[in-house]
């Protein structure tokens, strides 16, 4: 029963994303809580929370009890000076606390660090979500390129097919020769290879995004078309509005920051064993003796033995203690360990300096992207703008027949090169467009 529930379960769940048609926020809403990468870092996280409450329980006092049991065999002298038999047996039991009570404060310390730890690995997997989310972003652009691409080379085939309709019938009733009907039938099937080409560049990129979001079901995945206005603006932000920014929101250089404190921390924590540590212990406990063997008295009486019970309660005692561990000479290790953290220190502040010029390099890079991809796309504009243009003077002298249909393929295909060279720089702008403003703090969507 229990098997049949989770298979319909499972088919359900199957039937649902089959049917779904994902946005780019949804795509990246659920990569960010199911990929396996952010939650392979979030048990890291875990991990860290578990060390950190390890470290708050040192504050309390460790209890411990003990039961021992043994027994001796074997000759011994009795008070007498006597030899015989010694056979005994014996028993004991405590319960012991200790407490510290002084360490330079190295509890408090070592829990200061390990809150830093926590934070670091929050941010750590912070941006890994960001990683995986502009791999999304750029992945669903390509879909939308591919796509209209597609509508393109659709288009192409569309008209090739009108003028191999024509070529047909003017070939038929004499009017053209056989080499215009054979190079419009060249041109249509070279226009069905390229919608064929078009279709399986889209399915190829969108089985890559529903291996991103790690779907099984990449065969009935599909995406919400959005409708890109033609018409796009130049980049709002620059790279010198946008760094301080970046600096201020990436998660690579609040870990870096935050890892700093936790190396400076580690420092104090090692510079703790110069001071002594000071505990405290208290317990209680008792035990019990028996002889295997019991002799006699000075009278030739045989000596009682008292039971169980009654020697835990006799033998019952307390007792309390204050011990100081004070470091006097331990080979230098612990200046060496304390240099060593100044070490880990300096590597935590280069990290950082690291990660800001990592940040800074992909901002300015956006921001050149950006800045080229917009230009290209102006050039791709006028270039569209001037082949169709060209395209419909082409037209107009073939259908007035000045012109051959071998020039007119040229003008058709200059014209659908040009719309590919539009939309591949509006994607790339697109693109690089929203990177630059994800690093200004402005989340990703369409």
């Amino acid at each position: 029963m229990k098997k049949s529930a989770v298979f319909l379960l499972s088919l359900l769940s199957t039937l649902v994303f089959s049917q779904k048609v994902w946005t780019l926020e949804e795509a990246v809403n659920y990569a960010v809580q199911n990929n396996l990468q952010v939650i392979q870092n979030s048990y890291n996280k875990k991990l860290q929370d578990n060390s950190l409450q390890v470290a708050k329980r040192q504050y309390l006092p460790s209890v411990s009890g003990s039961i021992t049991n043994s027994a001796t065999f074997g000759l011994g002298r009795d008070n007498f000076g006597k030899t015989g038999s010694n056979d005994n047996f014996n028993n004991g039991a405590n319960v012991g606390a200790d407490i510290l009570i002084f360490n330079n404060g190295r509890l408090e310390k070592n829990i200061r660090k390990t809150e830093f730890d926590v934070e670091a690995s929050q941010y750590d997997v912070d941006r890994i979500k960001n990683d995986i989310s502009l791999q999304i972003a750029q992945q669903y652009l390509s879909i939308l390129l591919n796509r209209e691409i597609t509508k393109i080379s659709e288009s192409a085939l569309g008209n090739a097919e009108r003028l191999f309709q024509r070529a047909k019938i003017t070939t038929e009733v004499g009017t053209t020769p056989q080499t215009i009907l054979a190079e419009a039938e060249a041109a249509l099937a070279r226009e069905k290879q390229n919608v064929k080409t078009a279709e399986i560049n889209t399915e190829r990129s969108l089985f890559s995004l529903a291996m991103l979001l790690q779907l099984s079901d990449y065969k009935n995945f599909d995406i919400q078309n959005v409708d890109i206005q033609s018409k796009i603006d130049a980049p709002l932000y620059s790279a010198a509005q946008i760094i301080d920014k970046a600096f201020e929101n990436q998660p690579q250089i609040k870990a870096a920051e935050i890892r700093i404190k936790s190396a400076e921390a580690q420092t104090e924590i090692t510079e703790t064993a110069f001071w002594p540590t000071v505990t405290a212990n208290a317990g209680v406990g008792t035990s019990y003796f028996s002889l295997f063997n019991v002799g006699t008295d000075l009278a030739g009486n045989k000596i009682k033995q008292s039971g169980f019970f009654k020697q835990y309660k006799d033998n019952f005692g307390q007792q309390i203690g204050l011990n100081a561990n004070i470091p006097i000479f331990n080979k230098g290790i612990t200046r060496l360990n304390v240099e060593q953290s100044k070490i880990n220190e300096d590597i935590a502040r280069t990290s950082l300096a690291l990660q800001k010029q990592e940040v800074l390099q992909n901002v300015q890079k956006a921001q050149f992207d950006a800045e080229s991809n917009y230009e290209s796309y102006v050039a791709a504009t006028e270039s569209e703008r001037s082949s169709k243009l060209a395209l419909d003077f082409a037209e107009k002298s073939y259908n007035a027949g000045r012109t051959t249909i071998y020039d007119l393929n040229i003008a058709r295909n200059n014209f659908a090169n040009a719309q590919g060279s539009v939309s591949q720089a509006k994607y790339n702008y697109l693109f690089s467009l929203k990177l630059l403003n994800f690093y200004a703090g402005i989340p990703l969507s369409l």
